[in-house]
């Protein structure tokens, strides 16, 4: 069906844009309604009953066309009728009428289901069969053509009438495949959206702790300094109570945002601290007690304190590669790698299980991991490991050390 279907396909194409679409059925049924009439006249060379129904089945095959667009099955069923009433009386289609038919049935493929549309072909289906035994048996009427020639053409109409037929089913399906994938998407988009916020949510309540620590140390330190320091000018002391009360102010602020971020969450928050690298010994404990991982830690470089923020981003990217090796590489080996640099935290979580099931596989958890590491300015790359197992590996910017 591949090069005739490319034919008829490029063949409606070119009549469509010859006659003007969407209204290019009901010019294309008048026109091939005239063209069959013009055809019957000189192929028709006797008078009588003979003519006037060659007339008739001539037009009720080709002018139903012009109000395909509307009716599309009442002209798709007055065609193939009146089609197989002119192959078994006449039985010799006019040129209009073979094209009428092939774009009805396409029009009837493309808008309609397979089980509606299939029917559309049986006539011509039994007519390969069985029309050359009919021609044959009434040969001595008329000057019909040879039995080899008949069943040549019988075969070639049902070949055509079913490409034709086929051809619009498969553009059918391949748009409403298209339309589903297009709708696949955008709900794939979707969710991803609405995990990313979800994630940004909860790294803001995470990082609450550390910023408020940072804002009440403002405000402590801007007190104690105005009561501390002797002689302080009045517009000094000032200044550091506008600072401690500007303080307090954002803390404030900070807590409302935070019963705001709170509001979809259940049960009651936790007070603990927020973890950072001194935990990740506890964590691959945890790891290996629960799941009975093979895990190591490795460090690299020289160690030295980090921000709260890039310690809490560090610790929640392990923390989420570990679950994720417990989910899709249980019992799978794990090394944890933390490389310090003067100016990068190289963090690098890598397992020896099947990778590549672990990349199709469903879940969350790297969206989380880009969220976090986008926070802090950093890169992310996560996937199958250049041997085996997978890979989950983090460059994370550090300040520059001081002093």
């Amino acid at each position: 069906m591949s090069q005739p279907s490319v034919l008829i396909e490029r063949a409606v194409t070119v009549g469509r844009r010859m006659t003007g679409a969407p209204e290019w059925p009901t010019t294309a049924g008048l026109l091939l309604g005239l063209l069959a009439m013009v055809e019957v006249a000189l192929r028709v060379t006797d008078s009588g009953p003979r003519v006037s129904i060659a007339l008739l089945l001539a037009l009720c095959a080709t002018v139903p066309l012009a109000v395909a667009r509307t009716h599309l099955l009442i002209a798709a069923v007055t065609m193939t009728v009146a089609t197989s009433l002119t192959l078994a009386t006449l039985p010799r289609l006019t040129g209009a009428g073979l094209v009428a038919q092939l774009a009805v049935l396409y029009l009837v493929g493309r808008r309609h289901s397979p089980w509606v549309a299939a029917p559309m072909v049986l006539p011509f289906v039994g007519y390969a069969l069985l029309g050359p035994l009919w021609l044959s048996g009434t040969a001595g009427s008329g000057p019909d053509p040879s039995p080899g020639a008949g069943r040549l053409s019988a075969v070639l109409l049902a070949a055509a009438t079913t490409t034709a037929l086929g051809t619009g089913i498969a553009r059918r399906l391949r748009r409403a495949a298209a339309e589903r994938a297009v709708s696949r998407q955008a709900l794939e988009d979707t969710l991803l959206e609405h995990v990313a916020r979800g994630e940004r949510a909860r790294i803001a309540r995470e990082l609450h702790d550390v910023v408020a620590h940072h804002i009440s140390m403002i405000a402590v330190q801007a007190e104690t300094a105005r009561l501390t320091t002797p002689g302080m000018p009045t517009e000094g002391a000032k200044r550091l109570v506008a600072i401690a009360e500007t303080a307090r102010a954002a803390l404030t602020e900070m807590r409302r945002l935070l019963g705001v971020l709170r509001s979809d969450t259940e049960g009651v928050p936790t007070r603990r601290p927020q973890p950072s690298l001194h935990q990740l010994n506890e964590l691959l404990d945890e790891a290996r007690a629960s799941a009975g991982v093979a895990a190591r830690l490795i460090v690299r470089g020289h160690v030295r304190s980090l921000d709260p923020g890039i310690e809490l981003t560090a610790y929640r990217i392990v923390q989420e590669a570990l679950t994720n090796v417990r989910r899709h590489a249980p019992g799978a080996a794990v090394d944890v790698a933390l490389h310090y640099t003067a100016d990068t935290l190289c963090l690098s979580v890598r397992d020896n299980g099947p990778g590549q099931a672990a990349v199709g596989a469903a879940g969350h958890g790297l969206v989380g991991m880009r969220e976090r590491v986008a926070m802090v300015g950093g890169t992310l790359t996560a996937g199958p490991a250049p041997v085996s197992g997978f890979l989950v590996r983090a460059t994370l910017p550090l300040p520059e050390e001081t002093g």
